[in-house]
């Protein structure tokens, strides 16, 4: 996965010659403006258009559907960035080639933009272990709980950003919070109905450990460690012989991945597919918000599982 991650950067100087395109000397000058936000993901996107509500004019580089962490940049990428009053990322290795292409953007390691990376220096985030050595798993905001803190970090940054907006930032932001308060009483009603016995899954990788110790279901395993990267013929078959020891019904993948793998683990153990759920990206109607994302994602789960 760090290979893959270091295609953009590579890649980076080119884009920049091709797009013809430079920083802009400072953020937008007039006060009634929008601010001018580019984020990663399509789910951060959505984050800041609630969290700011008319006062922010969002931009996500990353289309609806198309995995985040492979995500190779383009020369219109490039020119949003360069007219960006604030850039929000997730960080822990989701999405970091865009600090490289910050860099390539700014000739430097310094860059004029504020950069918030929204799972990281988070007080009260109790990270989990990520896919590779040493790393930590960066899919925080499928615990509702977490996602409440990215939206007051998403809060603060805009304000600095833009202090007179601050009144009608922090109305919006406020709804907003009490909106997903109620989502995550919601998801703890929905998998409180699952048999506490079928409260355990497969996911396709490594997506929903913090949503899993949120709400009280156990991940008996993922069928591939890092995107991009094939698991072994030994590793499949251990994955095989968990799901038959531990019962596990139903193994879940994003909408975005094939499903080749998971069929032929499916065929094998009698669970299960389900194959359309969404996490670090929108998708089509109705799964186009945050909200509808965890929504969507908790039917499927109470279904497959009840």
């Amino acid at each position: 996965m760090n290979a893959q991650r270091a295609i953009p950067a590579a890649l980076l100087a080119m884009l920049l010659v091709a797009a013809g395109c430079a920083p802009s000397a400072s953020p937008s000058s007039d006060p009634a403006a929008p601010i001018r936000v580019v984020t990663t993901s399509t789910v951060f996107g959505d984050l800041v258009h609630q969290t700011g509500g008319d006062q922010v004019a969002v931009t996500s580089l990353v289309p609806p559907g198309v995995d985040v962490h492979t995500y190779q940049a383009t020369p219109a990428d490039l020119q949003d960035l360069a007219e960006a009053d604030l850039v929000i990322m997730n960080g822990l290795g989701l999405d970091d080639w865009l600090a490289d292409m910050i860099e390539s953007v700014s000739g430097g390691p310094q860059s004029r933009v504020p950069i918030v990376r929204l799972a990281e220096d988070g007080v009260d985030y109790e990270l989990l272990p990520g896919e590779e050595p040493d790393t930590r798993n960066p899919h925080l905001w499928m615990d509702v709980s977490y996602a409440i803190q990215y939206v007051e970090r998403i809060e603060t940054a805009l304000v600095a950003a833009a202090p007179a907006k601050a009144a009608d930032i922090g109305r919006s932001s406020e709804a907003y919070r009490a909106a997903i308060s109620e989502l995550d009483g919601w998801v703890r009603e929905q998998i409180s109905t699952i048999p506490v016995e079928n409260r355990k899954l497969v996911t396709f990788h490594d997506a929903l450990p913090y949503f899993a110790r949120a709400y009280g279901l156990e991940i008996v395993g993922v069928a591939v460690e890092a995107p991009g990267q094939d698991p072994s013929a030994g590793e499949i078959a251990a994955l095989i012989d968990a799901i038959r020891m531990s019962g596990v019904k139903a193994i879940f993948s994003e909408d975005q991945f094939p499903t080749a793998l998971i069929d032929q683990i499916a065929r094998e153990t009698g669970a299960t597919v389900v194959a359309d759920l969404y996490d670090d990206s929108l998708g089509d109607p109705p799964v186009t918000s945050y909200e509808s994302v965890i929504h969507w994602d908790v039917e499927k789960l109470v279904e497959a599982l009840r």
